[in-house]
C-alpha cells in the first residue's frame, strides 16, 4: 500500500477494531503491526514511546497512534492514526445505543457469554505487553522490586503515596540523574584513555 495516510488509518482502524480490553491490551498487537510488521520504529523506540503515552493524558492506544503518525506524516498523520484508533469504538458504542438498551444488555444471555468469553482473552493480551514491556526495559530478578513496589505502593490507597503522578516524577528524576552520572563516566573513561 503506497499511501501512507490510508496504511495509517486501516492499520490502526484494525487494531481499533479487533481489540478488547483498552490500552494495555492493544499494545500486544500495536506493537505488532508497528515495529515488526511495518517496521515504521524499533523495539526501543517502541519502549519510550509506551513510557511516554502512558504519562500522557488520554487515552493509551490513542496516544501511541497519533506518535506513530506525527513520526511518519506530521500533523495529517497523527490525525489519520488517530481517527483509525477511535472510529472502531464510536461506531460499536453508536450501534449499541441505537439497537440495545442497558435493560437489554444486562439480560441477554448471548451477549453476557460473550463479554465472560473475552475477559480471559482480555487478561492475557494485557500480560502479553507488560512480559515484553519488562523484557526490553530490561527487568530481571534483582530489579524487579521497583515495579513490584510501585505498584503495590499504588493499590495501597494512602495519601499521597498511591498517587501515580509521584511514580512517573520520581522515575523522570531518577532516569536524568542517571543519563548524567553516566555521561560522567563515559566522560571520565575518555580522559582515562587519552592519558
Amino acid at each position: 500500500m503506497n499511501n501512507i495516510y490510508l496504511n495509517l488509518f486501516t492499520t490502526f482502524f484494525k487494531i481499533g477494531a479487533f481489540t478488547f480490553g483498552g490500552g494495555w491490551a492493544m499494545l500486544a498487537i500495536i506493537e505488532k503491526e508497528i515495529v515488526d510488521k511495518h517496521h515504521w520504529i524499533d523495539r526501543s523506540e517502541f519502549l519510550d514511546l509506551i513510557a511516554v503515552a502512558q504519562s500522557l493524558p488520554g487515552i493509551l492506544a490513542v496516544n501511541v497512534s497519533v506518535a506513530i503518525g506525527d513520526r511518519l506524516k506530521g500533523t495529517k498523520g497523527s490525525i489519520c492514526a488517530a481517527l483509525g484508533t477511535i472510529l472502531p469504538s464510536f461506531m460499536i458504542i453508536l450501534a449499541i445505543a441505537i439497537f440495545l438498551t442497558p435493560d437489554t444488555i444486562k439480560n441477554n444471555e448471548v451477549i453476557n457469554r460473550i463479554f465472560k468469553g473475552i475477559r480471559p482473552a482480555v487478561v492475557a493480551l494485557i500480560i502479553a505487553p507488560v512480559l515484553t514491556t519488562a523484557k526490553a526495559a530490561h527487568i530481571t530478578w534483582k530489579n524487579v522490586i521497583i515495579p513490584v513496589g510501585v505498584a503495590l505502593l499504588i493499590f495501597s490507597k494512602l495519601p499521597f503515596i498511591s498517587n501515580p503522578i509521584v511514580y512517573v516524577t520520581l522515575g523522570a528524576v531518577g532516569g536524568y540523574i542517571y543519563y548524567v552520572n553516566h555521561q560522567r563516566s563515559k566522560l571520565n573513561g575518555k580522559k582515562e584513555d587519552s592519558k
